[in-house]
């Protein structure tokens, strides 16, 4: 099987292989599509934490069945599904209390081990769902869209509550979509002008706001006088996250769903003036998979806006960088296989 590998930062290599092994237990999968995403990027680029090279990336994925290693799955030969790439322990009290998402030893495709940017990958019958009434595009991006979902859940939204969603890139996006799904009314705050249009045109937001000096007399203006009672930080970006405890209202909550490997500073007299909730919200569990994926089936999301740029297997070497510019406008990057 052919297979492309992050040798180092900026270094994809192909390479050619055996056809990996089908454990008990486990089903081989035929990789049909791979979503791009951030953690992508970040490793590409030599900035991604826990990461380590040489590093097969991939873990927005969605194939074939071509083998099934077990007697106990509902999963067959031929079923389309969704790979569910987070690998738990499920011993340690994180996965005793259903958080497989942070398990203490949990182990990502694409992150700790090798991912699915190769034509066959063999995982656990158990993270695999069954997505047979949905494309391969959609079933490659229920992952990103399930880390969005996963966030909203985390922050407990109500009917009607004020959101302001900093970063308008795919998990953002993700959040906004969910949020709004909820019955909450969504501003998007993005640097780039072009994302925020696509905010209000595709995504359905409230309203859209340029982070500068004037944000939070402008929140104020679009929330009756209020600041936003939930905040959620999708920016992977220290210095966003840092400003983003301004943003939330007397007894809000702020959500950082991006991940950056730096250290965030805050007041603590702000914080505790404001009693600010904090969260941090990572990955995304089996449920969230499974919502994601009924919301698709019912048709409450959309996912063909989100995908604007395009490559073959083959391509995706000598594509990658390219989609690394600003100039690219890359929202969601997808390969086929």
């Amino acid at each position: 099987m052919r297979s492309i590998i992050c040798q180092e930062p900026y270094i994809f290599k192909m390479t050619n292989s055996e056809k990996t092994e089908c454990h008990p237990g486990e089903a081989l999968v035929q990789i049909k599509r791979i979503g791009i995403c951030g953690t992508d990027l970040h490793a590409f680029r030599g900035n991604q934490p826990f990461f380590t090279y040489p590093r097969i990336l991939g873990h927005e994925l969605s194939g074939i069945v071509e083998k099934v290693n077990s007697d106990n799955s509902e999963i067959k030969v031929g079923d389309q599904v969704s790979i569910l790439p987070y690998l738990e322990c499920g011993k340690c009290f994180a996965c005793r209390s259903g958080k497989t998402n942070c398990c203490s030893t949990l182990s990502v495709f694409g992150v700790h081990e090798d991912g699915g940017m190769r034509e066959y990958i063999s995982v656990p019958v158990d993270h695999l769902i069954e997505t047979n009434n949905l494309t391969l595009d959609e079933a490659a991006l229920i992952e990103p869209l399930s880390i969005g979902a996963h966030a909203v859940r985390r922050a407990s939204l109500r009917k009607g509550e004020k959101v302001l969603v900093i970063g308008a890139g795919p998990i953002g996006l993700a959040v906004m979509t969910f949020a709004i799904l909820e019955g909450a009314t969504v501003v998007a705050m993005d640097i780039n002008e072009e994302r925020l249009k696509f905010c209000l045109s595709e995504i359905g937001v409230f309203d859209s706001i340029v982070p500068n000096e004037e944000s939070i007399t402008k929140l104020r203006g679009m929330f009756n006088g209020e600041l936003p009672e939930t905040v959620f930080d999708a920016t992977g970006n220290v210095h966003s996250m840092n400003s983003s405890f301004q943003y939330p209202e007397q007894g809000g909550k702020l959500i950082f769903v991006g991940l950056v490997n730096d250290q965030i500073t805050f007041s603590d007299p702000e914080f505790h003036r404001k009693e600010l909730t904090l969260l941090s919200s990572r990955n995304a569990t089996k449920d969230d998979f499974f919502y994601v994926k009924q919301s698709l089936e019912k048709s409450n999301i959309n996912i063909n806006e989100f995908i604007t740029h395009r490559c073959t297997f083959e391509e995706l070497p000598s594509t990658f960088n390219e989609w690394l510019k600003s100039e690219s406008k890359v929202i969601k990057a997808v390969v086929e296989i």
